[in-house]
This record gives C-alpha cells, sequence and structure tokens, in this order.
C-alpha cells in the first residue's frame, strides 16, 4: 500500500534544489550575456566573466580557511575535483620533490578517491589506506605511524557520505605537513552543513547538488602554493587546472545555494541536528532491533542530518524496496557504490560484521523535511521491521 505523499530522504545522494538556486538561474537566463563564453574579449564575454568571477568569490568567502577567489577551480561535480586533487596533487609533490611517492588515503573515502589508487599505483605511486577505528574515525596516532619523507599527499574526507562521522582534518592536516607532505580532504557532504575548519588545507572538494545547488558542477579549491599538475588540457581556463568553458548558470546556481547554507548554518545545523535525534530515539529505542552504525546517535562530530543505522534482522535491499512501496525513499549505503550485494566498504573497514553491515540504512536530509514526515518514516519502518522479522 503506497502513502499519498513520497518523502525524499536520500539528501546526500543529491538533496532538491533550492528556490535561490533557481531563481539565480532564471536571473541568467533573463541577463543579456547568457549564453556568452566569459573567456570571449568584447563586451558580452566580460559581462559573463564578471558574473563567474561573482560566483567565484562568494564561493570562496563561503568556504573559509583563507582560499582566495582565484583559487577556486571549477569542475563537473566531487568526483572530478577528487581525481583531480588526487592525481594533480600527488603528481606535483612528486616533481616538486623526487623522493615523495606515497599516497594515503582512507579506508573510508569515496570510490572517487578509492579508485584512484589502482592509476597511482601505474604511475609509480605508492598508495596506502588509513584505517579508521570502530568510532568510523582516523586518529591522529593512525596517520602518524604512515606518513614519512617519502609521502606525497594525504587525503581524508571531512565527513563520511555513509556514516556522517566527521573526521579530526585539522589535526591530521597538521600531522600530513609535520612530514611535508600535502594535505586534501573531501568536502562534498559537510559542506554547508556543518561549519569547516579548511585553515591546515591545501585543498577541498565540495559539489552543488549536495546543498540544493544543480548537478553537474562542484569546486576545487587549491592553494597557490601547492603544486597541482593538470590533467585535462586545452583552452587554459581555470588558469590551465581545469580547461574547457565554463558554466556560468551551473557557478551562479552554485554560489546562491552556498550563501544561503552557509547564512542559516547556525539555525539550521540545530534544526536538522534535533530531529535526527528524535529519530534516533524512535529508531534506536530498546526492543526494536534497530542501532546505530557509529555507535553515537548525534553529536558534534556527527552530520547533522545523516541517520545510519543497521536492522540486523534483514538485508538493506528489502529495506530499501519496502519503504520505496510505502513512499519513502532512503539508501543503503552510499547511492554511488548501489547495486552491489556485498557490504559497504566503509562499515567493513570500521570492523562491522558482514551480517550487520548487510542490513545498513542511510537516512539523509536538511532543515527542509519536517518532523512529521520524519516520525511517518519512522513508523514505516518499525512496522516494516516487526512484520517481516515475525515471518521469518
Amino acid at each position: 500500500m503506497s502513502s499519498a505523499k513520497t518523502v525524499y530522504l536520500d539528501y546526500a545522494a543529491s538533496a532538491p534544489v533550492r528556490e535561490c538556486s533557481l531563481e539565480a538561474e532564471r536571473r541568467y537566463a533573463s541577463a543579456d550575456y547568457a549564453g556568452a563564453n566569459p573567456n570571449s574579449l568584447h563586451g558580452m564575454g566580460r559581462l559573463a566573466a564578471r558574473a563567474l568571477d561573482q560566483a567565484r568569490a562568494d564561493l570562496a568567502r563561503c568556504l573559509g580557511g583563507r582560499f582566495r577567489p582565484a583559487e577556486v577551480t571549477f569542475t563537473s561535480g566531487g568526483t572530478e575535483s577528487n581525481n583531480l586533487a588526487l592525481f594533480g596533487l600527488a603528481e606535483g609533490a612528486r616533481e616538486r620533490d623526487r623522493r615523495r611517492t606515497k599516497v594515503i588515503v582512507s579506508a573510508i573515502e569515496h570510490d572517487s578517491v578509492l579508485d584512484v589508487a589502482s592509476p597511482l599505483r601505474a604511475l609509480g605511486f605508492e598508495v596506502v589506506l588509513a584505517r579508521p577505528g570502530r568510532d568510523g574515525k582516523v586518529s591522529c596516532e593512525t596517520l602518524e605511524a604512515l606518513v614519512g619523507p617519502d609521502t606525497a599527499l594525504v587525503s581524508i574526507m571531512y565527513a563520511n557520505n555513509e556514516t556522517g562521522v566527521i573526521q579530526p582534518v585539522p589535526e591530521l592536516a597538521a600531522i600530513a605537513h609535520g612530514s611535508g607532505a600535502l594535505f586534501h580532504t573531501d568536502a562534498v557532504q559537510g559542506f554547508g552543513r556543518i561549519p569547516l575548519d579548511l585553515s591546515a588545507v591545501d585543498a577541498v572538494s565540495c559539489a552543488a547538488h549536495k546543498i540544493g545547488g544543480p548537478v553537474g558542477v562542484g569546486l576545487l579549491a587549491v592553494r597557490g602554493r601547492a603544486p597541482l599538475r593538470p590533467r585535462q588540457f586545452g583552452g587554459g581556463q581555470e588558469l590551465g587546472r581545469r580547461p574547457g568553458t565554463q558554466d556560468v548558470r551551473a557557478a551562479l546556481a552554485f554560489a546562491a545555494a552556498a550563501k544561503e547554507c552557509e547564512g542559516s548554518l547556525s539555525v539550521s545545523r540545530e534544526v536538522t541536528a534535533r530531529r535526527a535525534r528524535g529519530l534516533y530515539a524512535r529508531l534506536c529505542a530498546p526492543g526494536t532491533g534497530i542501532k546505530a552504525t557509529a555507535g553515537v546517535e548525534v553529536g558534534p562530530d556527527r552530520l547533522p542530518g545523516m541517520v545510519s543505522i543497521l536492522v540486523p534482522s534483514l538485508d538493506s535491499e528489502t529495506l530499501v524496496l519496502a519503504l520505496d512501496e510505502a513512499g519513502y525513499e532512503v539508501s543503503a549505503g552510499s547511492a554511488c557504490s548501489s547495486g552491489s550485494l556485498d557490504p559497504s566498504h566503509v562499515l567493513s573497514a570500521m570492523g562491522i560484521p558482514r551480517q550487520e553491515a548487510l542490513g545498513s540504512l542511510r537516512v539523509s536530509f536538511d532543515e527542509r523535511v519536517e518532523t512529521s514526515d520524519l516520525e511517518s518514516f519512522a513508523d514505516a519502518l518499525l512496522n516494516i521491521v516487526n512484520s517481516r522479522s515475525s515471518n521469518r
């Protein structure tokens, strides 16, 4: 029996577009310079370039961490940003110092980081995985044992895309710098959702569609002092880091969403966290058979709108499909890795037993999702778990 209303709770995969972002696109479409190439010397081109520069400046301000507008490179999204960071910074560091042939990434990174390991090895790099503890965090002690004078780059995500666990990025970056290595963080999930401390990082990746901007645009901010070798060539746009005519419309829409998120962050974070705590309390109450993935439900070291749970009595696919039929859209871990019957590599790296990991669910939302929708979702999930478990 389907619900009359579909409740979307997969914001970590892609968030609904914000009205401010749509309005920015409408303003662009009605502007005289709409469609003009921002790299052209004529008047319309200069107007387009001015708009693009404004979007770049707005995003640099939203990032914080003393990033300058010129250090913000537009990309097609988080995956491209992470690929460019891993290849570009590793090769740049090695060109500057031939001894630096090691790249360290955490074992819980997004596939757009982990899948770069094999091609990096083919280029002569050693790639080492830093494993988290059961709490989902990479400890400073773990990283200290891995870095050395041969380390070119360390890449550890700011907040995990499955569990919502926030990593101690400033401390980890300091350890990387202590060995002379560069430090990159994938902040795709954290940007616009929590305050970011990027003062110590050399590079950061973000994506528009996670915060209510358009799909198909992201950024990689790289310090001017950091050596970055480009992976694409032709045209010289984005200071030669990422050639190709820029999508001014998407950049403006990205900046609009980022400004709205950053401007209301203190309020939206508290509202979202409060609703997440209520959802955890319902789902993980004694006797439900459901528990929080990382052991701690909501706090300062968790993304506020990421509810990550384990339902050991059922598998994720069954749960996702049953919830979909009931009108609730959630995910079994990362949407980018859907379709696999294996447990999440994130949960496996955390030491969660396979049988438990196979029953993982990720429920993600922001301040736009009402408490009543979360309560009805909890009712639906608990009914599914109870009915399916009683029929086993």
